[in-house]
């Protein structure tokens, strides 16, 4: 198989061996960094600094408001009715102030969530969608349930909640460092009982830290269950709507096959699985909001009892009083950011590391496939016009063989029925198409002329039937009377004017239908190389027989491999190919009977 392309950027962090979970920093650095160095870094970098001097701007208007608070308490303790009103216009200053930093704050955040969600989300889903990774991952072991999920949920959740803890933190720690020395100033210096000549100065400050310590402390202690909760909650989500949406997609087989209880059934448990996970995050909060309300609620009275003595005594105003009590809770709630923020550090935790997961089982997928010595199949592009299948053997993605040493040179023009073991020929077709790397041996594909695969049930996309007949090109990518054609011509004429009409077509529309809107695809695509797995078995062998010989006509120098179980078909086709397990394969041409191999 070819060379997968290249990982997305998140690669360029260091210590990135696939399987790994990292620690809440680092897992958010391996989403940030890349982003940070991107190829439109330069926005990245200045909006990240506008962003950085609003939060120094908040947090000045914050130490304003401080020293606005002591000045409108020391005017009332002085009963200055010109003092009140001063402060009154003062206020309305900084309020002005507040609401435009804090606007642009807002958006200058806001635009960064969005942007760096984009980002990831194109890189995530290039790396997804290359090299057919989306299917090859089906195939193996790790934790990659849901992508769509993790990609669509997990990183709008990690990306905005990751730049809020950025900007929390960051706000915390300007805070901190400013409210320490506010604090160290306004509170003074006490006695310590029973020693006389020894006085404390700036004590509320290692009171702040003590309080803040203790709290974060236990804060931790009942919040740890949290993380392990909130992951185990949004992966049972994640997993209840995978169901559903399952389940509606495969409606018309449910329905036909009377399968409604046993779906009930299976979306019962997936949603008794998602209420004990919610049971046991409820438990988790509870702890964790209880000791929360305990110690916010001391927080703004503890300041104000231990600095009373002062003002009562006279050393210390009104004004300095509520200062220091306002300066004591900025402080330690600066210092408390852990613990106020372990819930929204829990679920960006939990994000990340679903998607950084799905991330690294690419990797994985990539390093396995390219692993030195690693026997896999060799897809290319050769000069010539046929194809070449030379010692080809293909083992299922646990290693069991299903077919070896396979020997085909398929010519320009020829129109070869590949028939046999049903798994064999499915993986046959497979290997041509690039999406199975498992096994050894080379495949050369003609090097001109395009390609097209026809699976059992084309992919019809929800919109017009116009748009489902051109996928994966555009609805404008062939003219109107093309179209029309291609319909007559597969016998769908009686679709023509539902052209412009949106429906979900692969629901709507029988299978043979659906099959007739392939060949379609076909017509109007014209490719040199037509790949067909059983895209005829919703039809009548009459039926079946008239759709392949129009194929013939309107692609006349077309090559065809039409993998078919049907009797009567060989007819139709040059050379009959018929695989089975090692020693089984065998091909059939011009009524004469040959070895594995043909050239």
């Amino acid at each position: 198989m070819t060379d997968p392309t290249p990982a997305p950027p998140l690669s360029v962090i260091p210590d990135s061996k696939p399987g790994t979970r990292k620690r809440f920093l680092r897992q958010v650095l391996r989403l940030a960094g890349p982003y940070w160095n991107c190829e439109r870094r330069v926005k990245v970098r200045t909006a990240t600094l506008v962003l950085l001097l609003l939060t120094m701007g908040q947090v000045a208007l914050t130490v304003w408001g401080n020293y606005w608070n002591r000045a409108l308490y020391d005017a009332l303790e002085q009963r200055s009715v010109r003092g009140v009103l001063i402060q009154v216009a003062v206020f309305a200053l900084l309020l002005f102030s507040s609401m435009a930093v804090t606007a642009a704050h807002l958006m200058v955040k806001r635009w960064l969530q969005i942007d760096w969600r984009a980002w990831l989300t194109e890189q995530m889903v290039g790396s997804w969608m290359g090299e057919s990774r989306h299917y090859r991952l089906l195939f193996t072991v790790g934790a990659q349930d849901n992508p769509d999920q993790r990609i669509a949920e997990d990183i709008h959740i990690a990306t905005e909640s990751a730049i809020g803890l950025a900007h929390s933190l960051t706000y915390s720690l300007l805070t901190l460092g400013i409210f320490i020395d506010i604090l160290w100033s306004v509170s003074g210096s006490v006695n310590v009982p029973g020693f006389d000549n020894l006085h404390v100065p700036g004590y509320m400050v290692p009171l702040a830290f003590l309080y803040a310590i203790l709290g974060s402390g236990f804060g931790w202690i009942f919040g740890r269950p949290l993380v392990r909760t909130t992951n185990a909650l949004q992966t049972a989500e994640a997993t209840f709507r995978f169901g559903l949406s399952r389940a509606r997609e495969h409606a018309e087989a449910i329905a036909l096959t009377r399968g409604e209880p046993r779906e009930r059934i299976g979306s019962s448990l997936r949603f008794r699985q998602l209420i004990r996970d919610w049971n046991q995050q409820s438990l988790a909060y509870l702890g964790l909001i209880s000791f929360g309300t305990v110690y916010g609620s001391l927080l703004p009275v503890l300041p104000i009892l231990v600095a009373a003595p002062q003002y009562i005594h006279g050393v210390i105003s009104l004004g300095v009083l509520m200062q220091t009590a306002q300066a004591f809770e900025r402080l330690t709630s600066s210092l408390s950011w852990p613990v106020d923020s372990i819930s929204d550090i829990a679920t960006c935790r939990a994000s990340a590391d679903r998607v950084l997961s799905l991330y690294e089982d690419m990797e994985q997928l990539d390093a396995t496939t390219q692993a030195p010595g690693t026997p896999r199949i060799v897809l290319e592009r050769s000069e010539g016009d046929s194809l070449v299948i030379k010692d080809l053997c293909i083992a299922e993605s646990t290693g069991r063989i299903l077919v070896e040493q396979l020997n085909v040179d398929i010519r320009k023009g020829e129109r070869v029925l590949i028939a046999g073991d049903p798994a064999v020929t499915e993986s046959l077709f497979k290997v041509i198409g690039g999406l199975w790397p498992w096994g050894d041996g080379r495949v050369s594909l003609p090097g001109d002329g395009d390609m097209l695969f026809l699976a059992q049930r084309p992919f019809l996309p929800e919109g017009t039937l116009r748009e489902a007949i051109c996928y994966p090109r555009p609805a404008d990518g062939f003219s109107a009377d093309a179209v029309l054609q291609a319909l007559e011509s597969v016998g769908l004429a009686r679709l023509a004017p539902r052209l412009d009409q949106p429906d979900n077509w692969e629901q709507v529309l029988p299978p043979r239908t659906q099959q007739q809107l392939g060949f379609a695809r076909a017509l109007l695509q014209q490719p040199s190389w037509v790949f067909l797995e059983e895209a005829t078995d919703a039809f009548d062998p009459e039926g079946e027989r008239l759709i392949l010989e129009m194929l013939y006509r309107e692609l006349p120098k077309a090559t065809v491999l039409n993998i078919s179980f049907h009797p009567g078909l060989t007819e139709l086709h040059s050379r009959t190919l018929v695989l089975g397990r090692p020693g089984e394969t065998k091909v059939l041409f011009g009524g004469r009977r040959g070895s594995n191999g043909v050239h």
